[in-house]
C-alpha cells in the first residue's frame, strides 16, 4: 500500500510554518529506502527534502522522524556534517503521517562500497573521512548539545536485544534456529557497561552518506532514525559488519573483492584509525558486537519483510530482496561469536 503525497496540503502548511516558502511543490519521491518515505520537494522557493512515517500499523518507537528531526538539529552546530532542518509537522492530519523538511544538500551517495568510478586515491580518503566522521559522532557533548535525555541510560546492549527480539517476534514470518541461537548467545554473553554513553547513529554504513560534489569529504550522514544514546562499538562493528557481506545490489558488501587494488581500508585498518581518533589502546571482544550487529540487521530486515508482505513497504520489492537476507545474516552473527 503506497500513500501519495499530497503536495496541494503540503503547500498550504508550509506557507504557514515554513519562512520564505514559496508554492507550488513538486515532489519525487527517492527510490530504495525500506523506512521512512522520502522525497525531493521542489519548489519556486527552492528545493528541500521531506521524509515522513509510512502508511499502516508501524511498531512502537519504530519511524520515529520526530527522533531524527530532533537529533539532527541538534547536530547542526557540531563537527558532525547534517542536513539543516527546517519544520517538523507531528500532526497526522496534513499530510496522512508526521513528516519533516530539512535542507537539499548537494552530494554523491554510493550504494555499492567498492566504489566504483572512484579512483583508489579517493576510494582512500573516503573511507578514512568515514572513518573520521564516525569517530566525530561518538565525541559529541551529549550534554552541550541537550541530547543527554536522547536514550535511556544502563546496558544499552542488554536493552538493545530486549528491543529487538521483540520487534522480531512481532514481524517473524519462518522458523530460524539460528535466529534464535544467536539471541541466546548474546544474552549470555553480554559485556559489562563500561560507562561509555555516546550518541549512536544505529545504521551507519556508506549508503547513508552524502560525500560532496567534488570532494571525498562527507556532506550529511543521512538517515538518523535509529540513533540513540548508547554504546559506540555497535556503530563501528555495523561498518565491520556490512563489509562482510556479498559485493551485490542487496548485500552491498565486500566479501571477495580485493581491496588492497581498490584502495580500500581492510577492517583492522577502519578499527585502528577509530580506535587512534578516540584516544582508545583497542577494543576486547569485538565479537560480541559483531555478532550483536548481526542480529540487529536481521531483525531490522525482519521488519522490512513482514511491511512488504503486508503491502506497506516503501519500495515492496527491493523490500523483499532485502528480507530474504535475513538468515544470512543469522548465520554470520553466529559464525563471528567463534572469532
Amino acid at each position: 500500500m503506497s500513500q501519495p503525497l499530497d503536495t496541494d496540503a503540503l503547500s498550504l502548511w508550509l506557507a504557514a510554518h515554513l519562512p520564505g516558502f514559496r508554492g507550488p511543490v513538486t515532489a519525487t519521491k527517492f527510490s530504495g529506502g525500506q523506512s521512512n518515505p522520502t522525497y525531493r520537494l521542489d519548489t519556486p522557493s527552492g528545493a528541500y527534502v521531506l521524509r515522513r512515517k509510512p502508511p499502516g500499523v508501524l511498531l512502537k518507537s519504530a519511524h520515529a522522524v520526530e527522533r531524527e528531526f530532533r537529533v539532527q538539529q541538534a547536530l547542526g552546530a557540531t563537527d558532525v556534517p547534517v542536513a539543516r532542518m527546517h519544520v517538523l509537522c507531528e500532526d497526522p492530519d496534513v499530510i496522512g503521517s508526521a513528516f519533516y523538511v530539512m535542507q537539499a544538500v548537494a552530494g554523491r551517495n554510493f550504494d555499492d562500497p567498492a566504489l566504483p568510478d572512484v579512483s583508489p586515491e579517493d576510494r582512500s580518503a573516503m573511507i578514512g573521512a568515514m572513518n573520521a566522521c564516525l569517530a566525530a559522532i561518538h565525541e559529541v557533548d551529549i550534554d552541550a548539545v541537550g541530547l543527554s535525555d536522547f536514550g535511556p541510560s544502563g546496558n544499552y546492549y542488554a536493552r538493545q536485544l530486549d528491543r529487538w527480539t521483540k520487534q522480531y517476534r512481532a514481524t517473524q514470518t519462518d522458523d530460524l534456529p539460528d535466529m534464535d541461537a544467536l539471541i541466546g548467545w548474546l544474552g549470555a554473553n553480554m559485556p559489562a557497561d563500561d560507562g561509555q554513553r555516546r550518541l549512536v547513529h544505529g545504521d551507519y554504513r556508506l549508503d547513508n552518506l552524502l560525500f560532496a560534489p567534488d570532494s571525498p569529504q562527507i556532506a550529511a550522514v543521512l538517515d538518523w532514525e535509529l540513533s540513540t544514546i548508547g554504546h559506540p562499538y555497535a556503530d563501528l562493528a555495523a561498518v565491520i559488519m556490512q563489509w562482510s557481506m556479498p559485493h551485490t545490489a542487496e548485500g552491498r558488501g565486500l566479501a571477495g573483492v580485493d581491496r588492497a587494488a581498490l584502495g580500500l581500508w581492510e577492517d583492522a585498518h577502519f578499527i585502528d584509525a577509530y580506535c587512534a581518533r578516540r584516544g582508545l589502546d583497542g577494543i576486547e571482544r569485538f565479537e560480541f558486537y559483531l555478532a550483536f550487529c548481526h542480529f540487529r540487521m536481521a531483525a531490522i530486515l525482519q521488519g522490512v519483510r513482514k511491511r512488504a508482505l503486508d503491502g506497506n513497504a516503501s519500495d515492496p520489492e527491493r523490500g523483499l530482496q532485502l528480507g530474504a537476507y535475513v538468515p544470512q545474516f543469522a548465520r554470520q552473527g553466529l559464525k563471528a561469536t567463534l572469532k
